[in-house]
Parts: structure tokens; sequence; C-alpha cells
């Protein structure tokens, strides 16, 4: 069981741009996804590093973020728990999405 005060987001602001770190169970950096504005669409970059997962998640989270502040929106993201179950992916997804849910209710 993945508790969710083990995964952590903070943001910081970048001017008027923001950066979003999103870590657990062992911290590092899996991937990064810059969501930006292009006229009325969002667009994203993003860079993974070799068999790192977590540009499945910060992908979507960078999209999400940038339209709904309309800002460019960096996230890195590093979350690793050994030998998780593809239900413990589920729910570290979950509490992920849960985590951006609240900043953005913020």
């Amino acid at each position: 069981m993945i508790l969710p005060d083990d995964i952590e987001l903070s943001a910081t602001a970048v001017g008027r741009d923001i950066l979003l770190l999103i870590t657990g169970g062992v911290r590092h950096i899996g991937a990064a996804s810059t969501a930006y504005l292009n006229g009325e669409n969002v667009e994203v970059l993003t860079s993974a590093v070799p068999h790192h997962k977590e540009h499945t998640i910060s992908e979507s989270i960078a999209l999400k973020v940038a339209a709904k502040l309309r800002k460019t929106v960096t996230v890195v993201m590093g979350i690793h728990y050994d030998d998780l179950t593809k239900d413990g992916i589920l729910e570290v997804v979950e509490i992920v999405n849960a985590k951006v849910d609240q900043y953005l209710g913020q």
C-alpha cells in the first residue's frame, strides 16, 4: 500500500510560469514535461530518462495545468517503488491526480 503523504507535489513560481515537482518513494528525475500555449492551443514537449515511465503521467499533468492556468508549466516527476503491481501503479496515478486537482483548486 502506498501512503498518499509519501507522494509530494511542490510548486515553484518561475516568473509567470510554474514548475511542479512530483516525487515519491525513491525520489529521482524520471521525466520532465513542459506544456505551453501556442495561440489557443496547449502543446507539450517531454524528455524521459530511459527505462522510466513517469512521462506517461507528467505529460498529461503538464497539459492539464497549463490549460487551466493559461501559463507555461513544467512538470518534473520521479516516483519509484520496488515491485509495484499494476494496481499499485493505478494507485500512484490516482494519488498524483488527486494532488494535482488539489493544487488547481487552491
